[in-house]
């Protein structure tokens, strides 16, 4: 499952950001989304989880907690149209 994360800080590392929803199960791919001039996080990103169940457990467990300083949305990701 695709899991999209927002109002990340702007500081937070991809790495970090595995961390916490590693402790949910196996993360296959972190994605914090950049701007393409500045190289500076946008404040969002995106989670990939194998495990369906799994994915659903940590998006109930991480939406609206506080990571790295700030109150985290964590929601399943909507194909892009």
């Amino acid at each position: 499952m695709n899991i999209y994360v927002g109002n990340l800080s702007y500081q937070m590392t991809e790495d970090e950001l595995r961390t916490a929803f590693e402790t949910y199960g196996e993360v296959s791919a972190v994605r914090i989304i950049q701007d393409h001039n500045t190289g500076r996080s946008k404040g969002f990103g995106f989670v990939e989880m194998p495990d369906d169940e799994n994915a659903k457990t940590a998006i109930t467990g991480l939406d609206g907690k506080e990571i790295s300083g700030r109150t985290v949305r964590v929601n399943e990701a909507k194909p892009r149209q």
